[in-house]
């Protein structure tokens, strides 16, 4: 083989690779906003922001070989994927006026066994409200160091990922915890009596969407979510791993049918899950908010061993 045909058989492949990338990523692309249809085309909306980088990478390599209407058509499919991330952005926090109320939420894993990490990163954020998700009986008895701290607490301890716990540093009232939708696991309400005012707080955990089953046990309870946050006539705050990234359809109903906001929005892509796998990180845990409370701050806490990192939420009650 001549060197002129081995560098063509070399061109070749490389363009071929290039073209079911980019294939690739249209259709994963595309899939994303059919997940009304099936349960698994809803998995392809999380991934909006790297659908995005990876389209860079290709444009890039369109751009070195020339291959001007491939970049372009790149540069739309890129622009289309970060024109869902982008109002993320959008909105500058506005500072407070007084001392803002701190609201954290800490997946902690189930499996997890680093709790000096665990109470480390509660003692450094220093919330005044908190919400742990997958509290074991195990868990309950290793955070009672933390009574002092949160003397107010509504616990649902439960074997597996989906017990769950509230602390608070301020009297708790009408605390319940109860079931929604279909999932059979618990949910946490309750009011907190700031200075501020009161807040009605939503503390969920719904299923993650393995399967068609569990997806729509999700879909049920995120249904069920928003017409509790609808009945409060206090300002309120939902908390959770909600098991959905801003971008899925029924994130958006949720939004819509409950008038509850993004504590996102204005602070940009925040990813929460995978804590280990870097690249493949999407936002699942999720503080929403109603439109009477204004949010000054939020952040992503550093590793506690799970495989979720902690939200911080500073917020004051208009």
């Amino acid at each position: 083989m001549t060197h002129k045909k081995y560098k063509n058989k070399q061109t070749n492949f490389l363009d071929g690779i290039l073209s079911i990338l980019a294939i690739g990523l249209a259709l994963a692309s595309g899939l994303g906003f059919l997940g009304r249809l099936f349960w698994f085309f809803d998995l392809f909306a999380h991934f909006r922001v790297q659908y995005m980088q990876l389209c860079l990478v290709l444009i890039g390599i369109a751009l070195w070989r020339r291959q001007n209407k491939r970049a372009v058509a790149l540069v739309l499919l890129a622009s289309l994927n970060y024109a869902f991330v982008l109002p993320l952005y959008f909105g500058k926090p506005v500072p407070p006026t007084e001392k803002p109320i701190r609201a954290m939420l800490m997946n902690i894993n189930a499996a997890n066994g680093n709790t000096e990490q665990v109470l480390n990163a509660i003692r450094a954020a220093d919330p005044d409200l908190l919400l742990l998700e997958e509290v074991t009986p195990r868990w309950a008895a290793e955070l009672a160091v933390l009574n002092n701290d949160y003397p107010h607490r509504i616990a649902e301890p439960q074997a597996g990922c989906f017990g769950i716990m509230l602390l608070s540093k301020v009297p708790l009232e009408r605390g319940e915890v109860i079931e929604m939708g279909t999932s059979n696991v618990p949910s946490i309400l309750a009011e907190a009596h700031f200075s501020q005012g009161v807040v009605s707080s939503i503390g969920t955990h719904p299923l993650p969407p393995i399967g068609a089953e569990m997806s729509l046990h999700r879909n049920n309870q995120l249904k069920e979510l928003s017409k509790y946050a609808m009945w409060k006539d206090r300002p309120t705050l939902l908390i959770g791993d909600l098991n959905v990234s801003p971008w899925s359809p029924y994130f958006r109903d949720l939004l819509a049918e409950s008038g509850l906001k993004n504590s996102m929005k204005g602070f940009g892509f925040q990813p929460t899950w995978p804590s280990n796998r870097r690249l493949l990180r999407i936002p699942l845990d999720h503080m929403l908010h109603s439109p009477d409370i204004t949010i000054h701050n939020r952040a992503v806490g550093g590793d506690v061993g799970s495989d979720h990192f902690p939200v911080i939420v500073d917020f004051s009650i208009l």
